[in-house]
């Protein structure tokens, strides 16, 4: 990697002025052919002003040559995050013919300009996952040769299935598959970054930076250190300059050692601190702020879908949601009062809190803490996400999932491709079909009243953006949810496994699907609190500890021990989650056992009670020598009694666990 520091570089460091300079002469330094690389989340961290100073120059270039060719003139721009509000600002300022000759992105959809020029072949173009960017930057500054993941595997950025080019231009290949011990990663070729873009609150004439008014950090950190260290030259924009010295060396982010010039916003539109937010103390962590009261979603095919997405949620997680369809799974958790249950994370850097969205994306309000978007994929791609909740938009027979190009548009990736392959769990969500799909619910049921008019699951995804057979065979947990039904994941393919009231299996999911999805069994119903315009009282399922954590067995003893303490019993789905929690126990120890089980606190709901010791007794045959209860609670010893004594079963339910430990001992 070449360390000659840019032609233009030395000039900077004889100015008697600092560093702080225009944006118009920042800009000049930027020549022919140079690589670009800019930091920004959507509008949070970018530095509009100096991309639109890049752009007049060259519109004004365009303007004063005979020829009509404007200057700088091929660039290669390379960035993270989608950056830009879908229309004029943000990286759209360089969607021109003749300005980039090369893009390479992580997300595409909030930049139709430059969209328009990949589409129409005008560039080279290069989709890759926002987190092996941001990584890639880092590399790039520490001098290696590239990045090493299994991120992309099995993907549209796999070399074997396009190596994440994106029209016929493309040819060069950046990624190639490298075999480590026996296991397949993907090599991510590193490359110098001549200029670097970024921007913070506040500077001094030396170049030194501070970040205490912006959403977030970013990877502006990891851009300068690439472009220095590749002998290039960074540009960063401020809202600011304060005196020499006087910035506290715990709070300065970018040292000026790595900074060459310093431009000053000129308007604050250039410097909003999201493209909706002049500024938000609370985006920013200088305050926390009430939240307001989030009102609950109205029944809609998106309420059913997020209602059975939150059933998937557990005290403690780690969460992702991703934009759109996803973040209708935070309105149900604040609706089912679970919010504080759970820590939600973005991509780009933020830990707890409320997440923004729209222009706002990315942001958080009342975050417990905010850490660079580098380090945040560090933590995500090590598997730190215990569940992510992603758009469904396009899914096929293998479980293949499209996001990112439909047709001529693209979307691109973004952080998606790291986000799940790597969380313990994911869950895609949408509709089942697209387009003017009309639902409603009478008594509990499910009715289709107009379907979408294009079908979502296909027999191949255009793009691969999720590969099925990669999380297959990694042993990934994914699921599928819609508003009519549920699918997982399995070596062989998708699995229908859940069914809603009043869906017929035939007319509203197997035609309207390309494919015939696997059924060892028939599908069980979704959730009946689901499709009741009622909460579903899911704090409780939350807080109860897994059935697997309540079953022990000592084998010197053979004393296998039961503990329900606190166990809630609300339907048949739950009798039959403690028959398959319990077989998977016993069954490997190949011989019968004594038991004690602990009925502490213990409540079923009294239509229950005879299927349930229906599955008490068949166990009873099937696994127990012998078998004694206990609980406190005089009541509970009475019912459980009469119930146990009309399957002519001997109760044997004491009073303590001591008393429970010498009635097995002993005799009734």
């Amino acid at each position: 990697m070449a360390l000659s520091r840019h032609p233009m570089a030395a000039s900077l460091r004889a100015s008697d002025t600092g560093k702080v300079v225009s944006a118009r002469d920042a800009v000049r330094l930027i020549k022919d052919g140079d690589t670009v690389a800019t930091g920004g989340f959507v509008g949070i961290g970018f530095a509009e002003n100096i991309a639109i100073a890049l752009e007049q120059r060259f519109l004004e270039g365009e303007a004063d040559d005979p020829q009509g060719l404007g200057q700088p003139r091929n660039l290669t721009l390379v960035y993270a995050a989608g950056q830009g509000d879908g229309k004029e600002r943000g990286l759209n300022h360089l969607g021109h013919d003749g300005l980039v000759a090369r893009v390479i992105g992580g997300h595409w959809g909030l930049v139709p300009k430059l969209q328009q020029l990949a589409v129409a072949n005008r560039i080279e173009a290069y989709n890759l996952p926002q987190g092996v960017i941001t990584h890639l930057f880092r590399d790039i500054a520490a001098g290696k040769p590239g990045t090493i993941t299994s991120v992309g595997l099995g993907t549209f950025v796999d070399p074997r299935f396009g190596g994440g080019k994106l029209n016929e231009k493309t040819t060069a290949e950046l990624v190639r598959i490298m075999e480590i011990d026996g296991e397949e990663y993907l090599f991510y070729k590193a490359f110098p970054i001549h200029v670097g873009i970024i921007r913070g609150t506040t500077a001094d004439p030396d170049g030194n930076i501070t970040m205490e008014k912006e959403a977030l950090t970013l990877e502006a950190q990891a851009i300068a250190m690439a472009a220095r260290n590749s002998g290039g030259i960074v540009i960063a924009q401020v809202e600011r300059i304060a005196e020499r010295g006087t910035l506290n060396p715990r709070q300065v982010k970018i040292p000026g050692i790595l900074v060459d010039c310093v431009v000053v916003a000129e308007k604050p539109e250039y410097h909003m601190q999201t493209f909706a937010e002049p500024y938000s103390a609370a985006f920013a962590g200088e305050i926390k702020v009430p939240l307001s009261a989030i009102a609950a979603m109205p029944m809609s095919e998106r309420k059913i879908i997020a209602r059975r997405a939150a059933l998937e949620l557990r005290a403690n997680a780690v969460v992702n949601l991703g934009i759109g369809m996803p973040e209708g799974v935070a309105n149900v958790a604040a609706e089912e009062q679970v919010i504080d249950l759970l820590t939600l994370t973005a991509e780009p850097g933020v830990i707890g809190g409320v997440p923004a969205g729209g222009l706002s994306f990315g942001a958080a309000t009342n975050a417990q803490a905010i850490i660079d978007q580098p380090s945040q994929f560090d933590f995500y791609d090590g598997g730190g996400l215990d569940i992510a909740f992603l758009g469904l938009a396009q899914a096929d027979k293998e479980g293949n999932l499209n996001v990112s190009k439909f047709g001529p548009r693209l979307a691109g990736a973004g952080g998606f491709i790291n986000i799940s392959q790597k969380a313990k769990k994911v869950v895609f969500v949408g509709t089942f079909t697209a387009g003017n799909l009309e639902v409603a619910i009478e008594a509990g049921q499910l009715q289709i009243l107009e379907d979408g008019k294009s079908m979502k699951f296909v027999d191949e995804v255009e793009h691969r953006t999720f590969s099925g057979s990669q999380a297959a065979k990694w042993g990934k947990s994914v699921l599928y949810i819609t508003e009519r039904c549920v699918f997982q994941l399995t070596a062989e393919g998708l699995e229908l496994t859940e069914i809603a009231p009043g869906i017929d299996l035939q007319k509203d999911i197997l035609d309207k699907m390309a494919f015939k999805p696997l059924m060892p069994s028939t599908p069980k119903l979704m959730d009946a609190r689901i499709f009741a315009d009622v909460p579903m009282n899911i704090r409780p399922d939350m807080l109860e500890r897994p059935l697997a954590e309540r079953l022990s067995y000592d084998a010197a003893q053979n004393l296998f021990f039961v503990d329900f303490a606190g166990l809630t019993v609300r339907s048949e789905a739950d009798i039959t989650r403690i028959l398959e929690a319990v077989e998977s126990r016993l069954a490997p120890i190949g011989h019968k056992v004594n038991a004690i089980v602990n009925y502490d606190r213990f409540s079923i709901l009294p239509e229950l009670v005879d299927d349930y010791i229906g599955v008490v007794k068949g166990i009873m045959d099937r696994h127990y020598h012998d078998v004694t209860r206990y609980t406190a609670s005089t009541f509970l010893r009475v019912k459980l009694g009469e119930a146990l004594e009309k399957r002519q079963i001997v109760p044997r339910i004491y009073e303590s666990a001591g008393e429970a430990r010498e009635g097995l001992a002993g005799t009734p």
